[in-house]
Parts: structure tokens; C-alpha cells; sequence
């Protein structure tokens, strides 16, 4: 049996993910989706024409990757894609943020992806595709969005380690650092504060950034950076000092 199984699958770019995979891969006998919403993996099927096997899983709770570990040892499956989108995010400075959002952000983003990953790994066949869901956020430190950043500074820098790792096996591992994206994530992380409106201007689209991740994950590509402006700050943040930067770019 050929799966793909997703995290984050009920909104935003996991759901997107799920829905493409369906579209665009024909070989695949399940989507597996993963995320805490049962309501919205229940809806997820409605879009999806092959069988959805859902887990409402809290993928920062130890029993709930156990049942995932105990489904897919006991399935077996074939995993052609895993998609790693579940994560969150909280504006604000480390002093006013709680210790909980804190932590949550780590244990979601690098704790729970790095498990999903190995937990994985095992059934993976030769030929296979890794999308591990990181941000523009990840290319330099940023003051206000302190966690955050750092968080997926660690899922971009443990995914390139990792596809060189699988390179071998023709496991192909991509992180996708897309800048801010028209989903859910900024209602909740900036907690009813305005967002800037100069960042409003570099809103991407949810479909355009999971086409170019499928893109560039079929080409081999260790990073995609969805449109322009994005790969513009990457080379920004390549070339010039983050002290200075910082100065610039900072959440308010």
C-alpha cells in the first residue's frame, strides 16, 4: 500500500498538501491525515477522492505518537510523501509571551517533526519525498518573533543535514520557506494585534506556495523559496550582517 501522510492537515498549507497529493499523484492508495481538529479531517475527505485514514493526534503528546508508531507498524505501508506542516507560531517579545507558548512553539516545530521524521523513516522505499514546512522567518534571528524564528532556523538546518543523509537512498528531503501566508497562522499569532501592513504586502497565496513546494521538491531542491520577494531576503540575509538587518526587521 502507497501512502502519503501529512501533519497540520486540517487548514492552512497541510490540508493544501493533502488536497495536491490527491491531484497531482495517482500512484498513492491513502492520504494519511494528521492534526487535533477531528471536525476538519473529517471534512477533509469531502475534497480528496481516494481513502483519508484521519488521526486526531496532539503530535506534542508521547501518547499520541505512539499511536501513530503502532499504525504504521501495524499497516506497513509504503510512505512516498511525508508532509510535516503541523506547527505554530506567537508574536511577541520572550518577555511578554508564556512560558507555555514558549515551549509549545519547540515542542511542535522541531520536537513533534523530528519524531513524525524518524518515526517514519522506516517505511520510506527509495525514491521518496520529504516536505518539512519551515519559514523566511528561519534566515536570520528576529527580535518579537525570537522562538518562532529559531524554531524554523532548526527544521531548515535539520533537513538539509537529513537530505544529504538520504541523498543515497534517492530520499528526497526539501524545506519549504515560504514568507507570510494566507492561512490561519496570523490570526492566532498575533493574538487580535494589527498585522504590519508592510508585511501584508507580501501575503502569498496558500496554493501558490504548496505548487512551487511540489515544484521544487520533484526537482531535488534541498530549500524552496516561494516568489520573489522571498528569495530577495534570502540573499539579503546571506550577504549582509543580522545585526544590522535585525535593526530593520523586527516584529513590532
Amino acid at each position: 500500500m502507497m501512502i502519503a501522510v501529512v501533519t497540520g492537515a486540517t487548514s492552512g498549507m497541510g490540508r493544501e498538501c493533502a488536497i495536491q497529493l490527491w491531484e497531482q499523484f495517482k500512484g498513492l492508495d491513502e492520504i494519511w491525515a494528521i492534526g487535533r481538529r477531528k471536525e476538519r479531517l473529517e471534512q477533509l475527505k469531502d475534497f480528496i477522492g481516494i481513502p483519508v485514514r484521519t488521526f486526531d493526534l496532539d503530535l506534542t503528546e508521547e501518547k499520541d505518537l505512539e499511536r501513530l508508531k503502532a499504525a504504521l507498524t501495524q499497516a506497513g505501508p509504503q510512505v512516498k510523501f511525508l508532509v510535516n506542516a503541523a506547527g505554530f507560531g506567537k508574536i511577541g517579545g520572550v518577555r511578554e509571551l508564556s512560558v507555555s507558548d514558549q515551549t509549545g512553539m519547540a515542542e511542535l516545530n522541531c520536537t513533534a517533526l523530528t519524531a513524525v521524521t524518524s518515526m517514519v523513516l522506516p517505511f520510506m522505499p527509495n525514491n521518496s519525498r520529504i516536505l518539512q514546512f519551515a519559514s523566511a522567518a528561519a534566515f536570520m534571528p528576529q527580535p518579537g518573533f525570537a522562538v518562532y524564528a529559531a524554531t524554523k532556523a532548526y527544521v531548515l538546518s535539520y533537513s538539509r543535514a537529513l537530505g544529504e543523509e538520504l541523498r543515497r537512498r534517492r530520499i528526497f528531503v526539501t524545506a519549504v520557506c515560504p514568507g507570510p501566508v494566507d492561512t490561519e497562522f496570523f490570526g492566532k499569532a498575533l493574538n487580535g494585534k494589527p498585522m504590519d501592513p508592510f508585511k501584508r504586502l507580501f501575503m502569498a497565496r496558500t496554493k501558490y506556495v504548496v505548487d512551487r513546494a511540489f515544484s521544487d521538491c520533484l526537482k531535488g531542491k534541498p530549500v524552496s523559496v516561494p516568489g520573489l520577494s522571498m528569495k530577495a531576503f534570502y540573499l539579503l540575509c546571506r550577504i549582509c550582517p543580522h545585526s544590522l538587518l535585525m535593526k530593520f526587521l523586527t516584529w513590532k
